[in-house]
């Protein structure tokens, strides 16, 4: 019964007008990043409150149904941008067969199939190996410069987009010789996500199409020298050697906090989907997470204006990847 009054306060507070009461920090939930965080299923956000004011039927859909996750499951997805958001409710809902993000909305109550649906939905895309030449070329020339000089070096994959992602910055870091001191902390928002990437292994089906983006990106060759191909032959799992390197943890980014220093924190992936307030709160995490000299690669440069800009500075021309120098 709390959940269900929990919702309708925030109907009630949905169809406020909002000039009708409320206080900035009521409308900005993520400006302060010393808000207290209290323990539930993927951290929950002690002060979160809407952000949005719903001007149709399917907008309040939208915003109970977000509403619904965060107070049944803890899972804070009120921040995202809603183009993106509704995007992909609506991949969920294809997917379920359903006509209404209410429809929707029992079913994650009720079932935990439904609610599995809609989080991988609104999860970070799964990648491919070296399915992005670019940020590969850009990881070969900063790894050497933000790693070497550190004892224990790590770096953080800020809500990973699935192992092979992982997978592909290790074999990054060994053809580096960083690999065998260097720490990989590969991060994703639900346990779900945790399983399935600790589980994972190599399809020998794609191997020809995964060589080619590894070609691309400038590697050399085989990329199935760093993996033991199973007795089948219809998969291979990454070298122990490299693949002891990784270390995978459930952790939200919307409600947890620093949790460790790093030297290099990869987060383009995900950055794209947050509003302005969560994007900001997001920025302080990854500021108070990286170690001096450090390396940031974000989804889009810093704004001008941004009060993190000044503690940053481009580390190569026309690209979002920084190097902390305050």
């Amino acid at each position: 019964m709390s959940v269900v009054n929990s919702l309708m306060a925030s109907l009630r507070a949905a169809l406020r007008p909002a000039d009708a009461g409320g206080t900035a920090s009521d409308q900005q939930p993520y400006a302060d990043s010393t808000a207290s965080v209290v323990s539930a299923p993927g951290g929950v956000h002690a002060g979160g409150q809407r952000r949005h004011s719903p001007s149709t039927v399917e907008e309040l859909e939208l915003e109970l149904l977000l509403e619904a996750a965060f107070q049944v499951y803890g899972y804070d997805y009120r921040g995202y941008q809603r183009d993106v958001v509704t995007r992909r409710v609506q991949a969920a809902m294809a997917q379920l067969s359903l006509s209404t993000i209410s429809e929707l909305q029992a079913r994650v109550l009720h079932e935990p199939h439904a609610w599995n649906v809609l989080l991988r939905e609104l999860s970070v895309e799964p990648a491919l190996m070296f399915d992005d030449a670019a940020e590969a070329s850009l990881l070969r020339m900063s790894l050497g410069v933000c790693l070497h000089g550190a004892a224990l070096p790590r770096v953080w994959l800020a809500d990973c987009a699935g192992a092979q992602q992982a997978w592909t910055l290790a074999i990054l870091l060994e053809q580096e010789q960083l690999g065998a001191r260097t720490e990989i902390y590969a991060t994703v928002s639900s346990d779900a996500l945790l399983a399935e990437a600790q589980a994972a292994s190599l399809p020998m089906a794609r191997l020809g199409e995964l060589q080619a983006n590894y070609v691309r990106s400038g590697g050399t060759g085989k990329l199935l020298d760093y993996f033991e191909v199973s007795g089948d032959g219809l998969h291979a799992t990454l070298r122990p050697q490299l693949r002891n390197r990784i270390t995978w943890a459930q952790y939200n980014l919307v409600t947890d906090a620093s949790f460790n220093e790093f030297q290099m924190i990869l987060g383009r992936r995900t950055m794209s989907d947050f509003g302005p307030a969560l994007r900001q709160r997001v920025l302080r995490l990854f500021d108070d997470s990286l170690a001096p000299t450090g390396v940031l690669a974000l989804d889009r440069p810093l704004e001008a204006g941004d009060p993190l800009s000044a503690r940053y500075k481009p580390l190569f021309p026309q690209q979002p990847w920084y190097k902390r120098v305050a």
